[in-house]
């Protein structure tokens, strides 16, 4: 985790300079008036790579080192099981498909059709999340 938090909080620094060199060149450029569309989305895009960044700061002080951390890592000390990951769910494409309702109905403002997609959203989430504690796919645990 320790490259993965240089790498956000490197790119984090970097947008924010050029937020304010482009702040600065468009204020200079139009006569006093700000760009505001480019100037927010470089401060955005630099707050989500500084969230990103503290978190995995945040998270790599508290495990251990990981392989690639360390400069005697080898790439025999990362075998083994990674996780689990599901086979076979639909749950995935039915989340997409009411995020896509969703954005529909805010593209286009219409808010029913944004209400739905959002519901269909929020119950496609907890299908995702819940799929192996309920229905044929649960485990028996006692």
């Amino acid at each position: 985790m320790k490259t993965e938090w240089r790498v956000f909080l490197s790119i984090a620094a970097f947008l924010f300079f050029a937020a304010i060199l482009y702040g600065l060149w468009t204020w200079n450029e139009s006569g006093g008036r700000l760009e505001w569309i480019g100037t927010t989305a470089l401060l955005l895009s630099a707050t989500l790579c500084s969230m990103c960044g503290g978190f995995f700061w945040f998270v790599a002080r508290r495990i251990d080192l990981r392989p690639e951390d360390r400069p005697d890592g080898e790439i025999a000390d990362g075998a083994g099981e990674v996780g689990f990951f599901s086979p076979g769910s639909y749950w995935p494409a039915g989340l997409a498909l009411s995020a896509t309702v969703a954005g529909l109905g805010l593209a286009y403002w219409q808010l029913w059709l944004f209400g739905l997609g959002a519901v269909a959203v929020i119950m496609a989430a907890c299908g995702l999340l819940f799929e192996y504690y309920s229905g044929t796919r649960r485990t028996a645990e006692h």
